[in-house]
C-alpha cells in the first residue's frame, strides 16, 4: 500500500532519512511525557518517535495515510490518532504536557504557530519543518524585512531557533521552495500575563501599516494620553525588540 500525495492537503513527503532524523533530534524529550506528531503522512518521523519512552499521539486527517501507517507499523493503534490539530482542545492528555513535531503543511503553518501559542502552558517545545520563509519570519530579529507579526507574537512565548534548511529535492512530490526546521523552546515573557489580547492588538495594528509610525498605526485602538508623547510613538513596529511591546503594552494597560 503506497499513498498519494493530495494537494489540497499540502503534502509532500519527505524521503531522507537522515533529515528525518535530525527532526527528531531536535526534540530535548525531557520533562514531558507526550508527543503529538502534525500531519505524519508516510511515517518518515514516525518511526523515530515512536522509539520514545512518550506517548505519541498522530494529528492526521487524510484517510489514507492513516491506514498506511497501522499497516505499516504495528505500534500504531486507533486511538493514537486525534485528528484535526487546529481542532484539538487537549482534554485528552489531561492537562500534562506534550510536545508538538512535524513536517507541517505549508498551508496551515502560519495556524499551527498560532494554535500552539494559544496553548503555550501545555507545549513546552515545538520542532517543525515550514516553508523557507515562514521559518526566517518566526525567527527574525527586529530591524529586518522578515521581522513581523509573526516573529513577535511567537517569540512573546517561545525562543526561536532556526535549526537548518532543507532543499526542494527531498521531498515527494519536490514543493517549489525551500524548506526550513525551526525550534519553539517555551520562556514566557515576565509582563505578559493578563495582557494577551490588548498585546496581540498593538502588535497586529503597528505592523498592519508597518512604515508608519506608532503614533499613526496605533491611532485604531485609541491611544491613552499618558503614552502619546512616549519615545515608541516616534518609531515604527519593525524598531521594537518583543520585550518593548510586552513592556509598552503594560503600560497602555495601567493608563486605560
Amino acid at each position: 500500500m503506497s499513498v498519494k500525495a493530495k494537494k489540497h492537503l499540502g503534502q509532500h513527503f519527505l524521503t531522507d532519512e537522515n533529515i528525518a532524523r535530525k527532526i527528531v533530534e531536535g526534540l530535548s524529550f525531557e520533562n514531558y511525557k507526550n508527543i503529538m506528531e502534525i500531519g505524519p503522512g508516510t511515517g518518515v518521523l514516525t518511526k523515530y518517535l515512536l522509539e520514545k519512552e512518550q506517548n505519541l499521539y498522530l494529528a492526521e486527517i487524510d484517510t489514507e495515510s492513516i491506514e498506511y501507517l497501522k499497516n505499516t507499523y504495528p505500534k500504531i493503534t486507533e486511538e493514537i490518532f486525534v485528528g484535526d490539530f487546529l481542532k484539538q482542545d487537549f482534554n485528552f492528555i489531561n492537562n500534562d504536557q506534550i510536545a508538538i513535531i512535524g513536517n507541517f503543511p505549508y498551508n496551515i503553518s502560519s495556524q499551527i504557530l498560532f494554535k500552539i501559542i494559544d496553548h503555550y502552558e501545555l507545549i513546552p517545545e515545538m520542532v517543525g519543518m515550514f516553508q523557507k520563509e515562514v521559518a526566517e519570519r518566526t525567527a527574525s530579529v527586529p530591524r529586518t524585512k522578515e521581522y513581523g507579526i509573526l516573529s513577535v507574537l511567537v517569540q512573546a512565548y517561545y525562543d526561536v531557533t532556526y535549526l537548518f534548511t532543507v532543499h526542494e529535492n527531498v521531498f515527494n512530490p519536490p514543493p517549489k521552495v525551500k524548506s526550513g526546521v525551526i525550534k519553539l523552546t517555551r520562556n514566557p515573557k515576565e509582563g505578559l500575563a493578563g495582557n494577551e489580547v490588548l498585546f496581540k492588538q498593538i502588535v497586529k495594528a503597528g505592523f498592519n501599516q508597518r512604515r508608519k509610525k506608532l503614533s499613526n498605526s496605533l491611532k485604531v485602538l485609541e491611544i491613552p494620553e499618558e503614552l502619546k508623547t512616549h519615545e515608541f510613538m516616534d518609531k515604527r513596529a519593525e524598531e521594537l525588540s518583543v520585550s518593548d511591546f510586552i513592556n509598552f503594552t503594560k503600560l497602555w494597560k495601567e493608563n486605560r
